[in-house]
């Protein structure tokens, strides 16, 4: 039987939210700040609308800088306002140098 509850929960964990977003804050230590933007359109109008969601991503090496686009995935709670973990960073920012 307890085989059976360890599948149960590695299956739940396996189906965890990812997402794709630019990293716009890397003041904090381990943390990064990162805009979600997301396209639907509008039930009545018909319109495309971008919404965009700023959330708090757990960085453990402090890898990330500002505009680096990092895919995020969902995690327990790691303070009060950080939900998600940097899984891996997908393109690096262009320096200012360059």
């Amino acid at each position: 039987m307890s085989k059976n509850k360890d599948k149960l929960n590695v299956d739940k964990r396996r189906h965890r939210k990812i997402r794709i977003g630019t990293v716009v804050g890397d003041r904090m230590e381990k943390t990064v700040n990162v805009a979600i933007v997301r396209s639907y359109q509008h039930p009545l109008y018909k319109k495309v609308v971008r919404a965009t969601k700023k959330i708090l991503a757990h960085d453990e090496q402090n890898n990330c800088k500002v505009g680096d686009v990092v895919q995020v995935v969902e995690s327990r709670p790691l303070s009060k306002r950080k939900r998600w973990r940097v899984q891996s960073i997908i393109s690096a920012a262009q320096s200012a140098t360059d």
